[in-house]
């Protein structure tokens, strides 16, 4: 799939913006962005539903200006799965075949396999109102395989599941799409989810693609403000680099009272006003003060306790908190911090990120 310059208009509105991006074959590609931001609308447009208002979209080569949906080889799973109640789980899934060229015995034979691949087999004969969320949500999948389409197109396919459910049908998805080896392009405003699933991810804001990436690129370098921010947790200050050296820098951030010292980025030379960004699982919390730079001094001011694992809030001297990750590696509380200890915050310069946008 290639889009180019993409962009879609609903009056004075405009919806989505100048869109470039290529998806792979065999590719999961996640389309990310918080309400509004575009991601459905271009998500219909691919799927035929809506014309794009400029640029053009193809699908192996083939310009798909003007093609309907029903003669695409895409098919849309939408949120809602769509079932048909008064269906068996078998009946279901063979209706998308009703008007392909087929016999009666293969459109049998491929109903059996799509079952198979999604392992809905025992509940052929029951309707959906009597299987689990999760179990419709396979349903609607194997539905939407069974035509083969090059492309299939997941509208927030997971929101209607519970948290535990979601992260055990992630995997699921993946693996029935390792198999088929079917196009998957997922609709998602779950960061977790669309890290998870996604070989690479668009994340999108007010109609534009911010950043494209895998995503180790999108959470480890974030190309703006907007990003770092919207991909998992983060804290960030406003510092100004005082010097250059090589591949590390000086910045000074007067939020974390001290200089520290983080790995060079192009575009900000000595002088540059820069946000400097910190992942809590980035930093170290210890309370002897350790050694080598970007040691700050601090105070805990409040714990999330979740069991595999704490989030610390820190008070710093110049009155501003930051985030601390800790694994709970052990089961003892002995030598864990606590509230209002005194400790130290570490992080090592390439975990720094420096931001000019």
């Amino acid at each position: 799939m290639r889009i180019e310059g993409v962009s879609k208009l609903f009056g004075a509105f405009q919806a989505v913006r100048d869109v470039n991006l290529t998806v792979g074959k065999g590719e999961i590609f996640a389309l990310l962005g918080g309400s509004g931001c575009g991601k459905t609308t271009l998500l219909r447009m691919l799927a035929g539903f809506e014309e794009p208002s400029a640029g053009r979209i193809f699908l192996d080569g083939q310009d798909m200006t003007g093609v309907p949906p029903w003669e695409r080889p895409v098919h849309m799973m939408f949120q809602s799965y769509a079932l048909f109640p008064h269906m068996s789980v078998e009946k279901n899934v063979a209706y998308g075949l009703k008007h392909e060229k087929m016999t009666k015995a293969e459109r049998e034979e491929r109903v059996r396999g799509m079952l198979d691949l999604v392992q809905l087999t025992q509940f052929a004969h029951r309707k959906p109102h009597q299987i689990s969320g999760g179990q419709r949500q396979r349903v609607a999948l194997a539905r939407a395989l069974a035509r083969q389409p090059k492309l299939l197109l997941l509208d927030e396919p997971l929101a209607a599941l519970d948290k535990k459910l979601r992260e055990q049908t992630q995997f699921e998805l993946m693996s029935i799409q390792e198999r088929t080896g079917v196009t998957f392009i997922v609709v998602t405003h779950d960061q977790e989810e669309a890290m998870t699933l996604a070989d690479r991810i668009a994340v999108m804001d007010k109609g534009e693609v911010r950043q494209s990436g895998t995503p180790t690129e999108i959470y480890e370098y974030p190309n703006s403000r907007f990003v770092a921010g919207f991909i998992g947790s983060i804290t960030s200050f406003d510092g100004r680099v005082t010097a250059v050296e090589g591949d590390l820098s000086r910045v000074d951030v007067p939020g974390l009272g001290t200089e520290i010292v983080a790995r060079s980025v192009a575009g900000a030379p000595s002088g540059q006003e820069v946000t400097v960004a910190l992942r809590p699982e980035k930093v170290t919390l210890t309370r002897e003060k350790p050694e080598g730079p970007n040691a700050i001094a601090g105070e805990i001011k409040d714990i999330a306790y979740f069991g595999k694992d704490s989030l610390y809030r820190v008070t710093l001297p110049s009155g501003g908190l930051i985030a601390v990750h800790g694994v709970n590696a052990k089961r003892a509380e002995a030598g864990r911090p606590d509230w209002y200890d005194k400790v130290w915050l570490s992080f090592d310069p390439a975990a720094a990120i420096l931001l000019t946008e």
